[in-house]
């Protein structure tokens, strides 16, 4: 047998005893000067970090992310800059409403997010399973996260808070009948799309801005339980999730999605009868077909959970050049949250721990704070910026041209002027009986519990999109 290593303090000091504590005498008590119990105990303490807002119970993995199409002609970003180029990348898929120990297999939109490790910086893509989401103004989303999560009084959730909110939000709608649709419950993360859902920018070697929707698409086919295989999975295992994805992994059935982009020229924005930028509305496929970019392929599993996805931090503001931002409104407001959101569960200098750590040099005049501990300014003088001592300077070169869509400031009505309707009426006129028959007793068994005025509200709505939808679930709510 090897030699095993001495354990030791976390100073590096070798441990002689681990099993029994520093005391006065067999029966005395506990001796303070017994630091190695109180460093044991201490680190036992706070072993545990605040969990994410939403987001909380998530399932990731390593892989790579190889470029199959030629997209030159749209971005400079080197991650495609040319076919065959591989970059490492770090995915973390997880549900939006429940707690950190909540059952993998309940209806709910899932996260969809990957950091790309590039040679200019990380890249961000932080989506959904969804193309959508259930607000275009970001003032809304702190009110819609709290009908997803647990009441104050009750502590317990509400599918009356769900409902009073959807039932005067129609442009919730959308979501809302993807959620309870077939793809509301998924049968792990490889069975499921991603997408950015916002509209995003590329931009070219000719500083040329393009508007662009991501697509991953999974190569392992939709697979999903109905309702009633997902209470029979819970009462099997709250692990669904992550049972599928670590163990195709580790069995060598590497997880594969074909990422395909939809690209709109930077003047169609004005002539499109949507707002290409509202994060409720998807951008016909007739209009602006898909365009294969590359493939990702999830083949490592973590060492370490805690280490490598627990602490991996996503943000919409991790771009690199040749990608950027849109006048989506929810996105403008992400780039700030997310980041401000792991500055406060994570700590100051989140990005500096490993997995988030860029493989690129990194030179910024950040200073001092929680867990400052790493040297990024060699010279102790250039600690400020400009300075005489040879320290970072801005390339005007990484200029983005200036966006051609602007307007007066103020708080524009998202509410007036949208057909809030017309793309779920697509959507359910796209499911044959089957489908519309679970779509139906998935609306029903959400509102169980909610009061009739509530329900008729929601109604109202729904028949907007279809007679025969809201008539299916009244049907429903009858038997």
């Amino acid at each position: 047998m090897a030699d095993k290593p001495t354990l030791t303090t976390s100073a590096g000091n070798p441990i002689a005893d681990n099993q029994n504590s520093l005391t006065a005498g067999e029966r005395g008590p506990i001796l303070m000067q017994d630091y190695q119990l109180l460093e044991k105990l201490a680190h036992q303490n706070r072993e545990r970090i605040p969990e994410r807002v939403v987001h909380a119970k998530g399932w990731g993995a390593h892989g790579t992310f190889t470029v199959t199409n030629d997209i030159t002609k749209y971005t400079k970003a080197a991650i495609f800059s040319e076919v065959g180029k591989q970059t490492e990348m770090l995915s973390r898929f997880s549900t939006v409403a429940g707690e950190s120990g909540a059952a993998d297999a309940e209806r709910d939109v899932r996260g969809f997010s990957m950091k790309f490790y590039t040679e200019e910086g990380n890249w961000d893509m932080v989506g959904n399973n969804t193309p959508v989401f259930f607000i275009r103004d970001p003032y809304k989303f702190p009110d819609f996260i709290h009908t997803q999560k647990r009441h104050p009084k009750t502590n317990l959730r509400s599918n009356t808070a769900q409902w009073d909110y959807w039932s005067q939000s129609p442009e919730a709608l959308h979501q809302v009948m993807i959620l309870m649709s077939d793809r509301g419950i998924p049968r792990g993360p490889q069975f499921m799309n991603g997408y950015g859902s916002h509209t995003y920018s590329f931009i070219n070697a000719d500083d040329e801005r393009f508007w662009v929707k991501l697509h991953f698409k999974t190569q392992q086919g939709h697979d999903f339980f109905t309702n009633e295989e997902s209470r029979e999975e819970i009462g099997r295992t709250r692990e669904t999730f992550q049972e599928a994805l670590y163990g195709a992994i580790e069995d060598g059935n590497f997880p594969k999605w074909t990422l395909k982009i939809q690209v709109m020229p930077e003047e169609d924005a004005v002539k499109t009868p949507y707002n290409p930028f509202d994060l409720t509305k998807v951008w016909p496929h007739g209009d602006y077909p898909l365009i294969e970019v590359g493939e990702v392929e999830l083949n490592r599993n973590a060492e370490n959970y805690f280490q490598e996805i627990e602490n991996a931090a996503y943000s919409p503001s991790n771009i690199v050049p040749g990608i950027g931002f849109s006048p989506d409104k929810v996105l403008q407001s992400r780039i700030f949250s997310y980041a401000d959101a792991h500055r406060y569960r994570l700590g100051t200098h989140y990005e500096a721990l490993p997995v988030n750590a860029p493989k690129c040099p990194v030179h910024h005049y950040h200073k001092d704070g929680a867990m400052r501990f790493f040297q990024n300014m060699p010279n102790p003088d250039a600690y400020y910026e400009p300075n005489s001592f040879g320290g970072p300077v801005e390339d005007p070169s990484r200029a983005e041209p200036p966006l051609k869509i602007s307007g007066d400031a103020d708080r524009y009505n998202h509410r007036e002027g949208n057909d809030d309707y017309g793309q779920p009426r697509a959507l359910y006129d796209l499911f044959d009986d089957d489908q519309k028959a679970r779509l139906h007793a998935s609306f029903a068994g959400s509102m169980a519990g909610v009061p009739s005025e509530i329900i008729e509200r929601a109604l109202g709505h729904l028949a907007q999109i279809s007679p025969a939808l809201a008539d299916g679930i009244r049907g429903e709510l009858d038997n």
